[in-house]
């Protein structure tokens, strides 16, 4: 895998502490190279975005959900039958706090990580799961792309290559829940499936509704 270990990118300075290094080792040991460069992308976007905001955020826990935050799509966090997003932020949750983490810290990080595809919500969130959704966002469907330079753009990107992402991002992601794609219903990964799947019945809340055990 290449790593780029540039302390500042795009006049954001990457994390280095203990918790910081170690959580990259985490990313690096269990994720790969597209997880990794795609990442830490997002933590500059969402830093650049609380730049231009004037929001005040705490580096490092932003840094460590941004490591984690598709680290649930891995096999080595992936669980059965929960979110993907819950697995990482069950991941960072456990990381943080073997470090004796603040128990306040660790339900932030949990939830930036868990909530980070959860559209009309994070944004209404604490600064640092309203950031990280943007950050997502940005790379993912280019939400924000005006705010942001050509010169922060090309100096990201050099760093951290996107290396195809549009067209490597889908699999990846269905990658990470093929095996349960049951933990989609009611959000936005269903589309992936759906994608992915020929044919693919997606569970409906209606008929949740509809086929509910209750006899009225």
């Amino acid at each position: 895998m290449t790593v780029n270990h540039l302390k500042k990118v795009a006049g954001i300075v990457i994390p280095d502490s203990k918790i910081a290094t170690q959580a990259t080792a985490l990313l690096l040991e269990h994720g790969t190279e597209f997880i990794y460069n795609h990442s830490l992308r997002v933590f500059l976007f969402s830093s650049l975005n609380a730049k231009r905001k004037n929001l005040v955020y705490d580096s490092e826990l932003l840094y460590v959900a941004s490591v984690f935050h598709d680290l649930g799509l891995v096999s080595h966090y992936s669980s059965a039958d929960l979110r993907f997003e819950v697995d990482g932020a069950n991941a960072a949750r456990d990381f943080l706090k073997s470090h004796g983490v603040e128990s306040t810290k660790l339900q932030l990080v949990w939830d930036t990580i868990a909530l980070h595809t959860s559209i009309g919500i994070a944004e209404h969130k604490e600064n640092e799961v309203a950031l990280m959704y943007s950050g997502v966002g940005l790379d993912v469907m280019g939400d924000g792309y005006a705010h942001l330079s050509a010169k922060n753009r090309e100096e990201i990107v050099q760093a951290f290559p996107r290396d195809n992402f549009k067209k490597k991002i889908i699999p990846t992601f269905f990658e990470g829940f093929e095996h349960k794609t049951e933990t989609t219903f009611g959000n936005i990964k269903a589309d992936v499936c759906a994608f992915m799947i020929p044919n693919f019945e997606r569970k409906n809340f209606c008929d949740c509704i509809l086929h509910s055990p209750w006899s009225e």
